[in-house]
């Protein structure tokens, strides 16, 4: 370690050598509580300010363990940023913790979405607020686009992966096929060709790998041994997961009366599970679902919602919130529309989330077991790949509806076709891409110029 001796004084040279004192669940709680206000900046941000926080600052875990746990998130559908805030808590202070991390990490992001969604629809028609989406529209087609862009130049290192992405796009713009089939399709060629080609199908980016970094003593050290709670049994790992499976099933029971939920609970949980890559990966199996399946919402809302996620704080994931709460208004769940956004917003947060506990809670003593380096497998860098076709075919969807808005299947270039948000799109792209302009920056200022053309409108 670096001596830092002659810049600090004894003491301060002496506290920075010694381990912290373990924090409390109730000093805990406010850290959590205070990141799930502050955590905007999508998973990479969200990761960051956790790293700078925990690792750096308060030193509750040290580099090492930071990234062992980070790993196994990134292999895990559904949002990491959120299940790495369960783990670090799930080995400090076991269940509770992990719920505890959890619940406040999207809870502030449940609240503000809900309102959000809430004064959308009441409001939304008003030329003031028709402006503001005018104008962040295109802003989403550059911000998918560029989500295609950034994933794809890590994952598409050769022309194997190329030729999946390639078929993934083909397949699901030309010949409708649903999203599931696409991943599926892509994990047998990425397991068969993981043994045929293995080179090809090593991972090309985005996981993380070992660090020599060191910032003093940690509580959760190299050499920290496992909590008691945190020790691998297989009982114990049936056991949970028995206890999950027994709450999934009891909340969805208790939907079976409401049609309309008990939908929205069986879709939300599948999707849960096809999250690998993150919001944006799933994002065109929502739209399938949500928006041509069940009718909840319409592609234009879809847009609407993951601008309003990318400009919140909390998971991007938690779009589904808007979605839930559209939905259930619009299906009349409760003749309260505000019974039945709260309703809908509730069940599809809810069934999103439940599996990130479950995979943290009931796996992480398993890789607490192994403490190895985790790597992708092939079938996941084919899936990867996959998801950057996908994720090119909502871009190109996207913008078809954002420059032609009176398109349809029947009529693709119904006139008129949209010139200002073709430009707009093509200058946000550009931000994000050339000169790396923060994605809320250039959400606002879409929205500005939209609120702008509104008053010529």
């Amino acid at each position: 370690m670096t001596d830092i001796s002659n810049a600090v004084p004894d003491n301060a040279a002496g506290a920075a050598n010694a381990v912290p004192p373990t924090p409390t669940l109730g000093e805990a709680f406010k850290y959590w509580l205070k990141l799930g206000f502050i955590a905007f900046g999508g998973p990479v941000g969200q990761i960051a300010m956790m790293h700078t926080e925990l690792v750096e600052r308060r030193r509750w875990i040290s580099e090492h363990r930071f990234l062992h746990a980070l790993n196994y998130c990134m292999l895990l559908p559904g949002p990491e940023a959120i299940q790495l805030a369960i783990y670090i808590s799930w080995l400090m202070h076991g269940v509770k913790g992990a719920v505890m991390a959890g619940v406040l990490f999207f809870m502030p992001a449940f609240v503000l979405v809900t309102v959000l969604a809430g004064v959308y629809l009441s409001y939304g028609d008003l030329p003031a607020m028709q402006g503001i989406f005018y104008g962040i529209k295109p802003a989403v087609v550059a911000i998918v686009l560029f989500a295609a862009w950034r994933i794809g130049s890590k994952v598409l290192k050769n022309e194997v992966l190329l030729a999946i992405a390639a078929l993934s796009f083909v397949g699901i713009f030309f010949f409708k096929i649903g999203f599931p089939w696409i991943v599926l399709a892509a994990g047998i060629l990425g397991a068969i060709g993981g043994k045929l080609l293995p080179a090809k199908f090593k991972a090309g980016g985005g996981g993380h790998g070992a660090s020599g970094k060191t910032h003093g003593p940690a509580i959760i050290d190299d050499d920290t041994p496992p909590p008691a709670h945190a020790k691998f049994s297989s009982g114990k790992t049936l056991a949970m997961t028995g206890i999950f499976v027994a709450i999934w099933a009891v909340a969805l029971l208790a939907l079976a009366g409401t049609p309309v939920l008990f939908e929205m609970g069986e879709f939300f949980t599948k999707a849960a599970f096809l999250s690998i890559g993150g919001a944006y990966a799933v994002l065109p199996y929502i739209y399938q679902g949500a928006v041509e399946q069940f009718a909840w919402v319409t592609g234009p809302q879809i847009m609407d919602g993951l601008a309003l996620g990318e400009t919140t704080p909390g998971p991007l994931i938690k779009f589904v919130t808007w979605v839930g709460y559209l939905g259930a208004v619009d299906k009349a769940v409760f003749a309260s529309p505000v019974v039945a956004g709260m309703a809908g917003a509730a069940v599809a947060t809810f069934f999103t989330f439940l599996p990130s506990f479950w995979f943290i809670i009931a796996g992480g003593p398993m890789v607490e077991a192994t403490r190895g380096e985790l790597k992708f497998t092939a079938p996941l860098t084919a899936i990867t790949a996959a998801v950057v076709g996908v994720i090119l075919n909502l871009a190109v969807f996207f913008a078809w509806h954002t420059f032609w808005p009176k398109a349809s299947e029947a009529d693709p270039f119904a006139a008129p076709f949209e010139w200002l948000p073709v430009i707009v799109a093509i200058a946000a792209f550009l931000a994000l891409w050339k000169y790396k302009v923060d994605i809320m920056k250039v959400i606002g200022a879409c929205a500005l110029l939209g609120l702008a053309y509104s008053f010529f409108m």
